[in-house]
């Protein structure tokens, strides 16, 4: 019983992206056929009502003893006091109404199978889900940053299977769904939704609040369960983004900070904003890209590559292009550089 109520915890919430029809539509439909087999078996017992004898009347059936033959006849009640007495009315018992008894029954029978084969078919995708997700990005947040992020990390090659969404609204997690991601359905804040994401096994966590104190809780959260998965975090004011570093995030960003400082550019500069949106933007144009300096390009000065070198991290400390401490570039250098996008969709090749 433990165990069964522990599996119940750890599912709870988690909604694997997957194309299915509303339950609602499934049940009104077979309704729908259940009730058109029940009128056509009425229509034809009462077509047939000669054919018919009542044992407790001697009269004539009328169209209310026809429903009531068919109702216990499809639901093989079967009281036997209507009963087909002629060779005509008995043979379309066999060949007409005993189908229509047999496919009323499948309906009826059909629609809790498949209700209790779905909850166990949609168990063990999520059993089989959380056995298997590992090195994947965990987003909190599927608003409007959020959903930017996560176009930001298809672009760069992450796949849809590799992202798990967070957030507290079912219908921003049934959306997320409908594009191929999997979700859960809590708040991030929370140490035992982000367990069900399993925080523990990721390789990193974007967290897309709307709010500041939101931000600051889950990365303290994350940083707790996980103290060296790498998070980002968008931070609204930027007397905030000091605490946020304080709680354990890695790489802050300003959000209202960065848009003011580029509405102040895009009056005597458009150019320049156009070209930071150009490298801000995945898939086209300009790209930034992080990467290891590779073994031909060892010995080599940062003007010297092809790439247009923006910084070069060595030792744990980011240089810029032009800092003379940099030298010539080493083996272990990660660096930040300007990739042109060509048309066919692949970064061009360094």
């Amino acid at each position: 019983m433990a165990s069964e109520t522990e599996s119940g915890t750890e599912h709870t919430g988690v909604q694997l992206a997957h194309v299915e029809p509303s339950p609602i539509r499934q049940v009104a439909r077979r309704i729908v056929f259940a009730v058109v087999v029940f009128v056509v078996t009425v229509l034809l017992v009462y077509l047939d009502r000669e054919g018919y004898r009542d044992l407790d009347d001697l009269g004539e059936i009328t169209l209310l003893d026809a429903a009531y033959y068919a109702t216990v006849t499809l639901s093989t009640t079967g009281y036997g006091d209507i009963t087909p007495v002629t060779e005509q009315a008995r043979l379309v018992n066999l060949l007409v109404i005993t189908p229509l008894r047999v496919l009323f029954l499948i309906v009826l029978i059909g629609t809790t199978l498949e209700a209790l084969t779905a909850r166990s078919r949609e168990e063990f995708r999520i059993r089989r889900w959380r056995s298997r997700v590992r090195q994947h990005v965990i987003v909190c947040g599927y608003g409007t940053k959020g959903r930017s992020a996560i176009r930001s990390l298809q672009a760069s090659g992450t796949p849809l299977e590799q992202i798990v969404v967070v957030d507290p609204e079912p219908r921003a997690i049934e959306e997320a769904n409908s594009v191929g991601l999997h979700g859960i359905v809590g708040d991030a804040g929370r140490t035992d939704v982000l367990r069900r994401a399993h925080v523990e096994r990721a390789r990193a966590v974007i967290v897309a609040a709307n709010r500041d104190d939101a931000s600051v809780l889950i990365t303290l959260t994350v940083r707790q369960l996980n103290p060296s998965v790498p998070i980002t975090t968008s931070v609204r004011e930027e007397e905030n983004a000091a605490l946020l570093r304080q709680s354990g995030a890695d790489t802050v960003i300003t959000t209202s900070a960065t848009s003011g400082r580029l509405l102040g550019l895009s009056t005597d500069a458009p150019r320049v904003v156009a070209t930071v949106e150009d490298l801000v933007t995945g898939g086209q144009g300009l790209d930034l890209q992080q990467r290891r300096v590779s073994a031909g390009e060892v010995g080599l000065g940062p003007r010297q590559l092809r790439d247009i070198v923006l910084s070069v991290t060595r030792g744990g400390r980011t240089l810029r292009f032009d800092d003379p401490l940099i030298g010539t570039l080493e083996a272990e250098d990660v660096l930040v550089v300007v990739r042109s996008h060509p048309p066919g969709g692949q970064l061009a090749a360094s």
